[in-house]
């Protein structure tokens, strides 16, 4: 039995959203606040305020995850916070 991939990659998509994303968030030296996806490689956005990079990451974050999924990517890599002592 075929498996049909674009109903396939639509099924994973619908899974992925309501899930919860760590994202990273820090003011850059120009002042612009800059959002990054770890587990999404290369899923990265901006704004001019906290409240417009997350709601920027949250629009990357959606079209990185369909973008995976047309290509057969996986939608996530796997990422570890790991406290590190200086």
């Amino acid at each position: 039995m075929a498996i049909d991939s674009k109903a396939f990659q639509n099924e994973v998509l619908k899974l992925s959203f309501g899930m919860k994303f760590l994202t990273t968030l820090e003011r850059d030296e120009d002042g612009v606040w800059v959002a990054e996806c770890p587990s999404i490689p290369g899923c990265i956005s901006q704004g001019e305020s906290r409240d417009e990079a997350i709601a920027n990451i949250r629009e990357a974050i959606a079209a990185c995850l369909e973008v995976r999924a047309e290509l057969g990517m996986p939608l996530t890599i796997e990422t570890r916070e790991v406290e590190v002592t200086v």
